[in-house]
């Protein structure tokens, strides 16, 4: 007599585990996919839109600062030139530690709103709008300070030699149009880069961008209800559904591409302003009471009077971007309104591809986990009558 199928050790764990876990394992994987391929573009992108903060010393305001990046060709040779292939990787820990959390913590909130919500409201894209908001709020406030770490790395240069110090910015050396002591700035490692902000910084610099960042909600609110939408008229399944048996399992994957591509297109073209604002707050250095001098921020300066130097009152340092509605005055003052869109097409060439990847994993991760969760039913099944049969 043949022996029964034993479970193995992931038909175990997927019998016994909820859709929660399954949703938080889906998206972790798809983050953590998604920030392995597309860092590069990522690197790209943050050093395009951080740039725009010195337009004014570009411009001539100080003369000899030129412009570093230029398109995304230009911005990666660049980069590669000075960095080589770690600098095309640079904040790779922060985007790995910052996608695990994000997803996971996105897709389980999203499927546990969608079926609360649902108890309430039957209309599917009200529930999918709302899903998706109070989704991307928990995961967002959830995850802040490794996103601004990973900012604060991409956007630095290798150059930072102390012998370099400026009041002035330097375009080639600096993501920002503020006074920069290059040694303080330059941020070793993701660890190296937390202690140095906690320390200099304070606690509030690991939440500079949350405002705009929860503003960006409406980013994923237009994003997964388009999502939604589209795979289910594409392919007839819902998200994290699997393809029903007998259905063209090409055309399947072919709808989820598709899906992914014109959702994110859709969302970043209508969402997009938010970012480099939100870039702006990131990027940009909180001084603390006492450090301007040490930090190059305006501190302790020097007045001749009768040929002697003569100390003056610290000047009180006042950031440059204070808030979402300043910071866009400011930019739309100094660069005019196409700042709003610079680096867009970068971030499309970024964007696009990482939630393709994203969704493509996702979807086939929940397709696995479905389909041990089965299997694993199947042969408990068959055990349990193995053994009432034995018991006779």
């Amino acid at each position: 007599m043949q022996d029964p199928p034993q479970l193995t050790l992931g038909e175990r764990w997927a019998i016994n585990a909820s859709d929660s876990q399954f949703n938080a394992l889906a998206g972790a994987i798809g983050g953590f996919t998604s920030g392995i391929v597309t860092c590069p573009l990522d690197v790209i992108k943050t050093k395009l839109q951080a740039q725009g903060g010195f337009a004014a010393v570009q411009k001539g305001r100080h003369v000899g600062h030129t412009k570093v990046y230029e398109g995304l060709v230009g911005t990666a040779s660049v980069i590669w030139k000075q960095e080589g292939i770690r600098g095309m990787y640079r904040g790779l820990g922060p985007i790995i530690m910052g996608y695990l959390p994000t997803w996971a913590v996105w897709f389980t909130v999203y499927n546990k709103s969608k079926i609360w919500i649902g108890q309430y409201h039957s209309n599917t894209f009200a529930i999918n709008f709302w899903s998706s908001i109070i989704a991307g709020a928990s995961s967002t406030i959830a995850t802040n300070p490794i996103w601004v770490i990973k900012t604060r790395l991409m956007s630095q240069t290798p150059h930072h030699d102390r012998h370099l110090f400026s009041y002035y910015p330097k375009g080639a050396n600096t993501p920002t149009s503020r006074p920069t002591l290059h040694a303080p700035w330059h941020y070793r490692s993701t660890l190296d880069a937390a202690r140095k902000m906690y320390t200099t910084e304070g606690i509030l610099s690991f939440y500079s961008g949350l405002s705009p960042a929860l503003l960006g909600l409406t980013h994923v609110a237009v994003q997964f209800p388009a999502y939604e939408y589209l795979k289910t008229k594409f392919t007839g399944r819902p998200m994290g559904a699997a393809p029903v048996q007998g259905q063209d399992e090409k055309a399947h994957w072919l709808g989820i591409l598709s899906a992914s591509i014109l959702s994110k297109i859709l969302a970043s073209s209508a969402t997009y302003p938010h970012e480099v604002i939100r870039t702006r707050l990131q990027t940009q250095r909180r001084p603390m009471p006492g450090h301007e001098y040490m930090e190059g921020l305006g501190g302790v300066v020097q007045k001749v009077a009768g040929g002697a130097a003569q100390p003056v009152e610290p000047q009180k340092s006042i950031p440059k971007y204070r808030g979402i509605t300043q910071t866009f005055r400011t930019i739309l003052k100094e660069e005019g309104w196409m700042a709003f869109y610079a680096g867009m097409g970068t971030n499309m060439m970024r964007a696009v591809p990482a939630a393709t990847v994203t969704m493509l994993t996702y979807e086939y991760v929940m397709k696995q986990l479905n389909g041990t969760r089965v299997r694993g039913r199947q042969k408990q099944q068959v055990l349990v009558e193995k053994a009432e049969l034995s018991g006779r």
